[in-house]
């Protein structure tokens, strides 16, 4: 288990960037629930933690390339390679993940 941050730093709406480790993930609050991605776009340098997110939806801010959040999966191109999410664990004050498998 990884713990990135506490629930209430993420507002409702919001994206946080974490680092932790070698880890940079993307921290996503939608609808009373979180979610995590990899910061990274994986079409370019873009950031996801910087893009624009509707719904479950993010936008980078390079290309405005779109993945859904939940899964992962290019909803918009430039973008053709799906973003790697996180499995976020059951906890009551902080977003936890499961540790990555290498």
């Amino acid at each position: 288990m990884i713990e990135l941050c506490a629930k209430s730093d993420v507002a409702e709406g919001d994206i946080l960037k974490v680092e932790t480790g070698d880890l940079e993930v993307a921290v996503y609050h939608v609808e009373g629930a979180f979610y995590v991605t990899d910061n990274a776009c994986t079409h370019g340098p873009g950031e996801l933690s910087e893009g624009y997110l509707d719904g479950h939806i993010i936008e980078c801010d390079f290309h405005q390339g779109c993945f859904d959040i939940r899964d992962g999966q290019v909803v918009a191109p430039p973008c053709i390679v799906a973003l790697r999410t996180y499995k976020v664990l059951d906890h009551e004050t902080h977003v936890v993940i499961e540790t990555p498998a290498e």
